[in-house]
């Protein structure tokens, strides 16, 4: 490839890069966040009654019982895809507003420009995720909404609007 070091894919900085830094992102939090996707179901039915699941291995062996293994992988979709869309957005507009900043400011502190570099991808970051999230909490929490993103998105279009997605 013309202007890239030998031994690399592209050229840092290139939109090529910063293509590969987001598909690294998705791939990375999306699989991570879905291999934990039992515990997150926990944490959900933890947060809405505590007073039933109070503990890891009985709220576990809770859900377990009452609503079969699978409940367990409940919104998994929400947690592979949200998570792998707030994954790319956060690395590939890291690299991006760390060279914006870069650029920009006249005596650049390293420091002070990856802090604001990764405090303003963040931001895009949770953004994106707020839909997927809003979904995936309604799809584990409430077994009769929806079985997944497919079915979870338009219905809560219809039941809540624009503003639905943006709720947690």
């Amino acid at each position: 490839m013309k202007g890239t070091v030998e031994g690399r894919l592209c050229e840092e900085f290139s939109p090529g890069y910063y293509g590969l830094c987001t598909i690294g992102g998705m791939l990375s939090a999306g699989t991570t966040h879905l291999a934990i996707t039992p515990f997150d179901v926990l944490k959900v039915h933890m947060q809405v009654n505590p007073v039933k699941y109070n503990g890891i291995s009985s709220g576990l062996s809770t859900l377990w019982k009452e609503q079969g293994p699978s409940s367990l992988w409940r919104g998994w979709s929400g947690k592979l895809f949200g998570y792998g869309v707030q994954g790319g957005f956060k690395f590939g507009l890291y690299e991006y507003f760390k060279k914006l900043y870069s650029d920009v400011l006249v005596d650049p502190n390293r420091s002070a420009i990856f802090f604001v570099s990764s405090a303003s991808a963040q931001v895009f970051a949770d953004v994106a995720l707020c839909p997927f999230e809003a979904v995936k909490v309604r799809v584990q929490t409430q077994p009769s909404f929806a079985k997944g993103l497919a079915d979870g998105f338009p219905k809560l279009y219809a039941s809540e609007g624009l503003s639905g997605y943006m709720s947690r």
